[in-house]
């Protein structure tokens, strides 16, 4: 199927998103550093609070840049609205209403791997954006799809059992949609959703068979 809309169009939606909602990507950042935190430092209701941190930042892709502005240029962004806010109910289905979702640093291999995919979505991500040729306002900043993507499944590498695969569904699936960009329009930060793929289908089934 033919993509409708070329790659200088795709690049003019970051900027034109990254300039009307500026600064809230610092917010988002500084919500990150939170959820971070918590999971480091939980206390009785880090779940509650990580599982909205991240529940608000799905909500946001879906009602803000796509319904807004990736709509623009292609139709099948109110689809991708409507996914991205099954992924913001079940995490708030799951984190916040049944409290199914506790979050907690613990050495070993999944916690090592989570700080990996949350550093290279916060940090990494946008410096290897503008090295490869996608310099702020083009860059998709922390907030937009892939970049909070890998965040999320790194998050979910600090969950700890037994936790709902219900949470990986939708992050995967983006996964491999987004992964595209990489490959037709030279994003080459977004080769990371290939091994937050990876990681998820790991943690999911984990998951499975704990539960």
């Amino acid at each position: 199927m033919a993509i409708p809309f070329t790659p200088e169009q795709f690049h003019q939606v970051f900027r034109d998103y990254n300039q009307a909602v500026w600064p809230a990507q610092w917010l988002f950042v500084g919500m990150a550093l939170m959820a971070v935190a918590a999971a480091f430092v939980p206390r009785p209701r880090s779940g509650i609070v990580v599982s909205c941190i991240l529940g608000i930042l799905w909500a946001w892709m879906a009602l803000v840049y796509h319904s807004m502005f990736f709509a623009r240029i292609n139709p099948g962004a109110y689809a991708f609205a409507a996914f991205f806010m099954i992924g913001s109910s079940v995490f708030f289905w799951q984190g916040v209403v049944r409290r199914k979702l506790t979050f907690q640093w613990a050495l070993g291999a999944k916690s090592v791997i989570g700080v990996v995919l949350i550093s290279f979505a916060l940090f990494v991500y946008p410096i290897w954006s503008a090295q490869s040729g996608h310099p702020f306002p083009e860059t998709p900043t922390f907030g937009l799809p892939c970049p909070t993507t890998i965040f999320s499944i790194g998050m979910l590498c600090f969950a700890k059992p037994p936790m709902p695969r219900s949470t990986l569904i939708v992050p995967l699936l983006w996964c491999l949609v987004g992964a595209q960009a990489a490959f037709e329009f030279g994003v080459e930060p977004d080769l990371a959703l290939i091994a937050a793929f990876a990681v998820g289908v790991g943690l999911l089934l984990v998951a499975g068979k704990r539960q």
